[in-house]
């Protein structure tokens, strides 16, 4: 026995098998990793959307603060026009004027609310660019899954 384990043959066969068992190995690692490269690029690219995400609603959020503002101002029209008709002492052009203000801080909520509408369409398009993201994502952590479950799929695929 001892003779037959010492023997030339017998020491190269094993290494070669050593060799074929490290390669094999080798192969399944590199396919995983490269699975676990997709998913993190997958990631990142969700981060940049919600990195756009944020500066949308900073948008919106100014665009609902000036809106506050300008209702303020309405309201407070709204109010000197009640207040003059309830008395009915005020004359027609001070009526005019109050009707006047009220119809600047409409124009103004009017334009307020364009830009809200461009805020809300581009924080469409980001949700919309999460919302692929995210698909990618659960894909590709799928694909790890059936990696980790299953290594020996890199070698047959079918």
């Amino acid at each position: 026995m001892y003779r037959r384990a010492t023997s030339g043959g017998f020491i190269v066969v094993t290494t070669f098998l050593i060799v074929v068992v490290m390669a094999l190995f080798t192969w399944v690692m590199y396919g995983m990793s490269r699975q676990v490269y997709a998913m993190t690029d997958t990631i990142v690219e969700m981060n940049e959307s919600f990195k756009s995400v944020v500066v949308d609603m900073h948008t919106v959020a100014a665009n609902m603060d000036l809106m506050n503002t300008n209702v303020a101002h309405m309201t407070a029209a709204v109010q000197t026009m009640t207040g003059s008709m309830q008395t009915m002492t005020g004359s027609m052009e001070t009526m005019t004027g109050t009707i006047g203000s009220m119809d600047g801080a409409i124009g103004v909520m009017a334009g307020d609310i364009d830009n809200m509408d461009k805020g809300v369409s581009s924080l469409a398009g980001s949700v919309h660019g999460m919302n692929v993201a995210m698909n990618r994502m659960t894909m590709d952590v799928g694909r790890m899954g059936q990696a980790f479950s299953n290594p020996m799929s890199f070698m047959f695929p079918f």
